[in-house]
């Protein structure tokens, strides 16, 4: 089974699909991973040929042709990177994970210091050194519900794990299960950076295009790489002293990576310059925090009337936990994945998907709607605001469950799935899984290798 992360099939001539096998999990993870990269890079065909069309957004294709290699889509959808001769850092924190409460399981994120340090405290723990089975210790007096609870109001992140039909009946999950799975607003784009005169080459059919990142992981990066890949300008943006070292080398591909502080003065006026002469941005921050800063959606208009508006929130843009903080192994919990996984397996604790395949998802999803607002831009002088939620993305996943026929496991990985290419990144040498769609006429390469954040200075190049 194939079908779109719209929810409707991918069928034509124009799309085919190669390669064996599946990643096992109780949900089509392989065809998901599939039909995302499908779908994104259907858009990039559309727009390439010059096409007017939806390209796959509303269920019509593009006219070039496409395969998807749907065992390097999986690939891609649990890391795409492979350090040659060197040590990737781990992805988690060694706090981070899943616990048994006293009635249930409860899912703490802790990469970042300041939600490990919001999480200790909650608990009555603290320092750096503390161990993993202290926090166990202390989560086994506590009940799930209150636990998440104080955590989140403490500024942390962390998830109860529910059933599906808990989620269901959760105001926030029916909040979700409302909205569609993409947000869009259209609006008259007042020329600027969208004018006619300007029209995409068939080999990089998005080069010219200026791409503000302003994302962290996972979804709004990968959505910004896969633009980079066709040639966009991609700038990423981040705070002082910001990182997450065992996720970056894997996002920042093809970008050019700057800091700026945008609780200071001039750092927001850096951003409003560069805002001013972009074409998309694509931004993470809960759905108050760039107002907070000056920069709402009124005042980005204002800047600049054709800007491409491009957000995503975790638990989505509506609902009692509409600005709550959030990541995909967190919706995960909440959404009742790992339980479906944990009961299908007959297992006793937590069963995630194999990968973080909603965000993964959610990015390609972004950059497909990226792709098509460009073309309404450019051939109606229409402007968009998008908006996704990783929440829900996962409740198009739970649609589908894997089919009793479904393909054979995955066989493991090779030489032979990797790009015979060296990337020097700031890290070390590095050889990437080759890249999992092709469009004729359109190859994908992203000109600069993954670099460390604050390696570039905040302008456009």
């Amino acid at each position: 089974m194939q079908y779109a992360v719209t929810g409707r099939a991918l069928t034509g001539a124009n799309l085919t699909i190669s390669g064996q096998g599946a990643l096992p999990c109780t949900f089509p993870y392989t065809d998901f991973a599939t039909a995302a990269i499908a779908t994104a890079s259907l858009a990039v065909a559309g727009f390439a040929t010059g096409a007017t069309g939806d390209y796959g957004l509303d269920g019509r294709l593009a006219a070039a042709q496409v395969n998807v290699d749907r065992r390097l889509a999986s690939f891609w959808f649990q890391t795409s990177l492979r350090a040659q001769g060197w040590s990737a850092p781990p992805m988690w924190d060694p706090i981070a994970g899943d616990y048994a409460a006293a009635d249930g399981w409860i899912r703490l994120h802790t990469n970042a210091p300041h939600h490990r340090d919001a999480a200790l405290a909650v608990l009555g723990l603290s320092g750096a050194d503390t161990q993993r089975d202290a926090v166990a210790r202390a989560v086994a007096t506590c009940k799930a519900d209150a636990l998440e609870s104080a955590i989140v109001a403490g500024g942390g992140c962390a998830a109860a794990m529910r059933t599906l039909a808990q989620w269901q009946a959760h105001p926030q999950g029916m909040a979700v299960a409302s909205d569609p799975l993409l947000q869009w607003e259209t609006f008259d784009a007042g020329g600027g950076r969208g004018a006619p005169a300007w029209k995409p080459l068939r080999e990089r059919p998005l080069s010219g295009v200026r791409v503000l990142d302003l994302t962290r992981i996972l979804a709004g990066p990968t959505a910004t790489r896969f633009l980079a890949g066709f040639g966009a300008q991609v700038l990423r943006i981040d705070p002082p002293g910001w990182d997450e070292p065992g996720t970056v080398p894997e996002v920042v591909l093809g970008k050019r990576c700057a800091r700026l502080d945008l609780k200071q003065v001039p750092g927001r006026t850096t951003l409003e310059a560069l805002m001013r002469e972009a074409d998309i941005v694509v931004h993470g921050y809960r759905p108050d925090a760039l107002t907070r800063l000056g920069l709402g959606a009124a005042r980005r208009r204002e800047l600049n009337p054709a800007l491409i508006d491009i957000s995503l929130d975790a638990y989505g843009w509506q609902g009692p936990w509409h600005a709550r903080r959030g990541f995909d192994s967190l919706v995960q919990m909440s959404s009742g994945v790992a339980d479906a996984g944990m009961r299908a397996a007959n297992a006793d604790r937590p069963v995630p998907l194999p990968g973080q395949g909603i965000d993964y998802a959610t990015g390609y999803l972004m950059a497909a709607a990226a792709v098509h607002a460009l073309a309404l831009r450019q051939t109606q002088g229409i402007g968009s605001t998008v908006r996704a939620s990783l929440a829900r993305t996962a409740g198009l996943l739970v649609t589908h469950r894997t089919a009793p026929d479904a393909p054979p496991p995955l066989a493991a990985q090779t030489s032979a799935d990797l790009s015979p290419r060296i990337e020097d990144t700031s890290w070390g040498p590095v050889r990437r899984i080759a890249v999992p769609m092709t469009i004729a006429g359109t190859p994908v390469d992203w000109a600069l290798p993954a670099m460390a954040l604050g390696t570039a200075t905040p302008c456009w190049a």
